[in-house]
C-alpha cells in the first residue's frame, strides 16, 4: 500500500487533505492545481505524515459542492481516513505537465529573488515567500528585503513583472518601493 521515501527535492506540494468525509474512508482535499480536479491526474499520491512522505494510489476523486472528495486505494472506514487529516499531497516534479514558454508553477517562482526597477532605481525587495490566489489574480507575497517590509506584488506579467528569469533565480517587477 506505501512506499516509504523521503527526497522532497522531487516534490511538489499540489494539495492538502482536510477532513474525513463520510464512513467509507473518503477525505475532502483542498487543491492547489488549476483548475482545482487537476489534482486527479496523478494517481500516486505522495502524503506528509508523522513516518515522513509516503506513496498511496488515489481509486476514485470527484467533485463534492466547492471542493473535491477523494478515496486512497485500501482506506475504507472513516476512522482509517482521519489519519490523513491535515496532510500535504505532493506528486513527484517530473510527472507535473510541461508548460508553454512563460508559464510558471507557483513552485518555480517561490524563493525567487525580486528586483523593482522604479523610475530608473533599482530595489532588493528579497525573496518570493509564496504566492496568494485572489479574485483578481494571483500574488507575489515577497520578504525579506533591506527594509525587511513584506510587499504583495500582483502577479501580472508585462504590467508590474516585467521579466523571470529562472536561471538567474530572479523576478524583475516595475512596483513602488514605498508599497
Amino acid at each position: 500500500m506505501t512506499e516509504k521515501g523521503n527526497n522532497f527535492t522531487d516534490l511538489v506540494t499540489v494539495g492538502r487533505i482536510t477532513t474525513a468525509y463520510g464512513v467509507r474512508g473518503w477525505v475532502k482535499v483542498h487543491s492547489y492545481t488549476e483548475p482545482m480536479d487537476n489534482i486527479l491526474q496523478f494517481p500516486n499520491w505522495r502524503l506528509r505524515g508523522p513516518k515522513g512522505w509516503e506513496t498511496y494510489q488515489i481509486d476514485a476523486g470527484r467533485h463534492h459542492g466547492k471542493g473535491l472528495v477523494v478515496h486512497i486505494k485500501g482506506i475504507d472506514s472513516r476512522d482509517e481516513a482521519t489519519q490523513f487529516c491535515q496532510c500535504d499531497i505532493a506528486v513527484v516534479r517530473g510527472l507535473m505537465p510541461v508548460l508553454e514558454p512563460g508559464e510558471y508553477y507557483w513552485h518555480q517562482l517561490e524563493g525567487l529573488r525580486v528586483v523593482s526597477h522604479f523610475q530608473g532605481e533599482v530595489y532588493d525587495f528579497g525573496n518570493v515567500a509564496h504566492m496568494m490566489q485572489t479574485g483578481a489574480n494571483d500574488v507575489l507575497v515577497v520578504r525579506g528585503g533591506a527594509d525587511r517590509r513584506e510587499r504583495l506584488i500582483p502577479y501580472l506579467p508585462g504590467q508590474f513583472v516585467l521579466e523571470i528569469d529562472l536561471q538567474a533565480g530572479v523576478i524583475t517587477v516595475d512596483w513602488d518601493p514605498a508599497f
